[in-house]
């Protein structure tokens, strides 16, 4: 067996990994949502900076829609949600459409919060998707019903 061992220049040790580049929506977007605690607004989970999250005023199913100004091509969208109080099953949705306005499911998805386990879910959904006018989330905090309310730390889009 051959082996060498060759030095990293220190430029690429220190290099750090390249961060994705997110769309800035706030220029970019109407957001509709169904409801909102004015606490935590959408603004929160939106853009950079912000760490509070958003978080509904009311329990239930609750969405959050992205209504672009121009079409968009979406190859990345991330989400991070964060539950460390209450141990709940939720599912969330997340489609699109484009100027045909007929909605696609992107995807659905469930997963199990538990306060002494999982308490936080982040997700990268990699996608091909051209033309873009809409994209919305819809979010049932717990599918066994209850108060729980909808919340969602961190939503990017590339």
């Amino acid at each position: 067996m051959r082996k060498r061992i060759v030095n990293q220049s220190s430029e690429q040790a220190n290099k750090k990994p390249v961060e994705q580049d997110w769309l800035d929506i706030e220029d970019l977007v109407e957001v509709e949502i169904s409801s909102e605690d004015n606490a935590h607004p959408v603004e929160s989970a939106l853009l950079p900076g912000n760490d509070s999250g958003w978080r509904a005023s009311a329990p239930g199913e609750q969405t959050l829609r992205l209504v672009f100004n121009t079409p968009q091509n979406i190859k990345t969208i991330m989400l991070k949600f964060e539950e460390p109080a209450v141990t709940r099953t939720q599912q969330y949705v997340l489609r699109w459409s484009g100027d045909a306005g007929q909605p696609s499911e992107i995807v659905r998805q469930q997963w199990n919060f538990s306060p002494d386990g999982a308490s936080s879910e982040n997700e990268i959904h990699h996608v091909e998707l051209a033309g873009v006018k809409v994209l919305e989330l819809s979010i049932i905090p717990n599918i066994s019903g209850g108060d729980s309310v909808a919340s969602l730390e961190e939503l990017r889009i590339a």
